[in-house]
């Protein structure tokens, strides 16, 4: 790890478990955070059903062993809190209030600790729920399962946002300490083009206009968004009146080429 990237010197422990807490960390330590994340003796639940992405979330980080429900771990908690910046939690409240995981609690460990603490629902921190129950709640499931982890994902950038903003209040001589980051919140957020009409019921970018929207080729599929007025008129020049019949008659390595010769915003895939 470099020692001069923006946060070198900094140090996070980090005992969130799944992926919003450590995908915050990994993003931390991309810009020279000390990450040290604890885990139960049982391990992390995500290092078990998907080994290849825990080994990708965590690979900046020290795992340490740390039984939170011991005397023994909560000294070691409380000895990795001492010499740290930054603590991230993804525990339901109670259950951190049973660890005696408390703003005031942490205060008399380490008065300069910033804590950021991600929740399921900012409003309703001790009620369950998982990424799928956050995207159905904020509209942005279609009746198929989801192709990413939006609230997830979305949660964990406003994770590591909340923790440099905190940092930086820290310098500055600002009494905060702590955020609450919740993953209904983020998945709301992601779904503002829904709320206006955008992507759904015939809006802009629903696939309704035929400059913006996905067509099928001869081996496979191209997504189109020559949106701006200067594209759509170069893409009504090469593909003329017919564009599905167009790119239906075109391989996908034909499109790239046409992408690249005519300056288009396409891009073959398949499924």
């Amino acid at each position: 790890m470099s020692d001069d990237l923006p946060l070198s010197g900094l140090t996070a422990v980090c005992m969130a478990a799944n992926v919003p807490g450590p995908a915050a960390a990994a993003l931390l330590a991309a810009q020279g955070m000390a990450v040290i994340k604890i885990e139960p003796p049982s391990g992390d639940m995500t290092g078990h059903v998907m080994p290849q992405w825990y080994a990708e979330l965590n690979r900046a980080a020290r795992i340490e062993t740390v039984d939170l429900r011991s005397g023994e771990g909560q000294a070691r908690f409380r000895e990795l809190l001492e010499g740290a910046d930054l603590l991230i939690s993804s525990h339901r409240r109670s259950a951190l209030g049973r660890l005696g995981i408390t703003e005031a609690a942490l205060v008399q460990v380490n008065p300069r600790l910033a804590w950021v603490e991600i929740v399921g629902d900012e409003k309703a921190p001790d009620v369950p729920g998982h990424d799928l129950t956050y995207q159905a709640s904020a509209g942005l499931l279609d009746g198929r399962m989801p192709r990413t982890v939006i609230a997830d994902m979305a949660g964990a950038e406003a994770a590591a946002r909340a923790a440099v903003t905190l940092l930086l209040a820290r310098e500055r001589g600002r009494p905060q300490r702590h955020a609450v980051i919740g993953l209904r919140q983020a998945a709301e957020r992601f779904a503002a083009p829904v709320r206006h009409g955008i992507t759904v019921n015939g809006g802009l970018l629903s696939g309704a206009l035929p400059d913006y929207t996905i067509y099928r080729l001869r081996d496979g599929l191209v997504a189109c968004a020559a949106l701006e007025p200067h594209f759509s008129a170069r893409l009504a020049e090469v593909a003329g009146d017919d564009i599905p019949g167009f790119f239906a008659r075109m391989s996908a390595e034909e499109c790239r080429a046409l992408a690249t010769e005519r300056d288009l915003p396409l891009e073959p895939f398949s499924v």
